[in-house]
């Protein structure tokens, strides 16, 4: 879901200068796009956290050597729209920003994941755990931050900046920042593995970099 603004986008770029392509993107969570993937649907390219891409890779559901790395993706927190919005230009500070958080929503990627790990490391886990909120896959952080249902939301920052009802306190300090790397890849049941391959060049090229910077993300 980090990607879906973004791979429109490329898309549309790509249709631009190859009129004859028809290309249709389909988003969702991460978890889900991967069991769709080696359940066998019909997908021909299929674009995940690098880690999430070369475990079907090695499941033989997306053709060897073909990854190719897309973007670079940072975290951000947010909070609801007019909501203070406390310090994190430290890991002290974000450690007591969490602390004290009436509750702290989350994703099931590797932003997620992220988090849960922070915690653990902090020894905060076993006394935050009931009142950190996993959203639903496929369900943005921002929804349930814009709501109310969360205080403090921690998600890629690239689903959080053209988000409505939030606003975006900052990235993670460098020194606990987690930027996933989004990988495509050739799905082995794919019939037009060269157009596939073709498009994943020019999602990689510098041909696109302002477009992955305005959507929060870098050009790998």
């Amino acid at each position: 879901m980090a990607t879906r603004r973004l791979l429109g986008e490329l898309v549309d770029a790509y249709t631009s200068t190859a009129p004859d392509a028809s290309i249709t993107v389909e988003s969702m969570g991460g978890v889900d796009a991967a069991k769709r993937v080696a359940a066998g649907e019909p997908y021909d390219l299929v674009v995940l956290a690098s880690g999430a891409l070369e475990k079907l890779i090695a499941q033989g559901h997306v053709v060897a050597g073909s990854g190719v790395d897309v973007v670079k993706s940072p975290v951000a927190f947010a909070v609801r729209a007019g909501g203070q919005r406390p310090a994190i230009d430290s890991e002290d500070a974000v450690r007591r920003a969490v602390s004290a958080a009436r509750s702290v929503g989350y994703s099931t990627g590797p932003s997620g994941d992220h988090l849960i790990a922070l915690l653990k490391r902090w020894e905060l886990f076993d006394a935050l755990k009931d009142r950190v909120v996993q959203a639903p896959p496929g369900v943005p952080v921002a929804t349930l931050v814009a709501s109310g249902d969360v205080e403090l939301g921690f998600q890629q920052l690239s689903e959080f900046m053209h988000a409505s009802g939030i606003d975006v306190v900052g990235l993670l300090p460098d020194a606990i920042q987690n930027v996933t790397t989004f990988a495509g890849g050739i799905t082995t049941v794919s019939a037009q593995p060269e157009s596939v391959r073709a498009l994943l060049s020019f999602m990689a090229s510098p041909a696109v970099a302002v477009l992955k910077r305005q959507n929060g993300m870098e050009p790998i």
